[in-house]
């Protein structure tokens, strides 16, 4: 929890001390909310100095967000997630927007480095920046095929052309030139969905276990029995796919049944078909 506080801060930092200053937009649903602040600023004259509003409408957003995704995405993930949120409101209405650079470009570059490290802390400790991310988890549920990717780059393809008719065409390179440095540095933190096979051999009855992996993790299992070569004993072969970042989890869980099991962890697997994807 306090490793997905520390990202939140970063993020914001980044934002507000580079981003904002320098009149750019993130992509997102952080920038859609920048995008309501400047127009309620210009058009209704609702300034507020250094305090950024662009947290407030933010927050207020991805309540309904989370309503919906209550039911439907892991607690503990849920959880993280909206206290990273409000981490990220929090820090974005106390940092103050002052220059730190007068350079555009340096601002897009170490803006986009500052903040997309601090998203990548957070999807690192199982947590994420709410907006698009839950949509993406909750559409990739819905249907396969979508993913986090598509969803973000579909929201700022959105975000983007509105923003060439509502800003200067200057505004809108930088911006994207802030998004693609963001993205990298994101990855460089956190690779989403590094896929990982577990086999896990015990002697102990699995049903629990696997009544635990179903509920926790939102994983199948796919089990046969086996024969020990050298003791002729019968035990349970489970085999179980999942992403890098859930492995700890499940380890834990198999500990609670049979302490004595044996695991084995293979990474970077290639996988097809019927795989959840996740953040």
């Amino acid at each position: 929890m306090l490793g997905g506080v520390f990202g939140a801060l970063l993020y914001a930092a980044g934002i507000n001390l580079f981003v904002v200053p320098a009149e750019l937009y993130t992509g997102g649903l952080m920038g859609i909310c920048q995008v309501i602040r400047t127009v309620l600023a210009d058009a209704f004259g609702l300034r507020f100095q250094s305090f950024d509003i662009a947290g407030v409408i933010y927050y207020i957003i991805n309540v309904p967000i989370f309503l919906v995704a209550f039911s439907r995405i892991g607690r503990m993930f849920l959880v993280k997630t909206l206290a990273s949120v409000t981490a990220i409101t929090l820090f974005i209405s106390l940092i103050p927007t002052v220059v730190i650079v007068e350079d555009v470009m340096a601002a897009c570059v170490v803006g986009g480095i500052i903040s997309g490290a601090g998203v990548g802390i957070m999807l690192r400790m199982g947590s994420s920046g709410g907006g698009t991310d839950v949509v993406g988890v909750l559409l990739i549920k819905w249907k396969r095929d979508f993913s986090v990717g598509k969803v973000n780059l579909l929201v700022n393809l959105v975000l983007y052309g509105a923003c060439i008719f509502l800003f200067d065409i200057g505004t809108v390179v930088y911006s994207v030139i802030y998004a693609a440095v963001y993205s990298v540095a994101m990855d460089k933190v956190h690779t989403q969905n590094i896929n990982v096979e577990v086999h896990v051999i015990t002697k102990a009855d699995t049903s629990a276990l696997e009544k635990k992996v179903f509920e926790e993790l939102g994983r199948g299992i796919t089990k046969w029995s086996a024969l020990g070569a050298y003791t002729y004993e019968r035990s349970h072969v489970l085999y179980i796919m999942l992403s890098k970042y859930e492995v700890n989890r499940l380890k834990t869980i198999i500990r609670e049944y049979d302490p004595q099991a044996f695991i084995v962890v293979n990474e970077g697997v290639s996988v097809d078909g019927n795989y959840l994807k996740k953040l």
